[in-house]
């Protein structure tokens, strides 16, 4: 079983810059595929970027390509999203989860388990 929890979302300016974190109990985590998926008011939740077990392969939604960065800290058991240049349409809960294959998914039904999700919220 592993417990996820976000943080680090909060309010900022357009082009500023916000990092997540996604800290996991559990110690099978580092072999566990990871992924942030967002979800904004009356949408779809969307992926965003996923990162896999060894932190060899990562993917990111064309939106966010070149503005976000996912990475993971073996020893904190914890994976990062680094956001910069952020823009309103960037608005939306973000939520981590982890999929028992050790793979960088994209497929949000391919997770076993997420987080509660933390709000970003970018004003103009």
């Amino acid at each position: 079983q592993v417990q996820l929890v976000e943080s680090g979302g909060g309010l900022v300016q357009a082009g500023g810059s916000l990092r997540l974190s996604c800290a996991a109990s559990g110690r099978t985590f580092s072999s566990y595929g990871v992924g942030w998926f967002r979800q904004a008011p009356g949408k779809e939740r969307e992926f965003v970027s996923s990162i896999s077990a060894s932190g060899g392969s990562t993917y990111y939604a064309d939106s966010v390509k070149g503005r976000f960065t996912i990475s993971r800290d073996m020893v904190k058991n914890t994976v990062y999203l680094q956001m910069s240049v952020l823009k309103p349409e960037d608005t939306a809960v973000y939520y981590c989860a982890a999929s028992r294959a050790p793979l960088a998914l994209r497929v949000g039904s391919l997770y076993n388990y997420w987080g509660r999700g933390t709000q970003v919220t970018v004003s103009s």
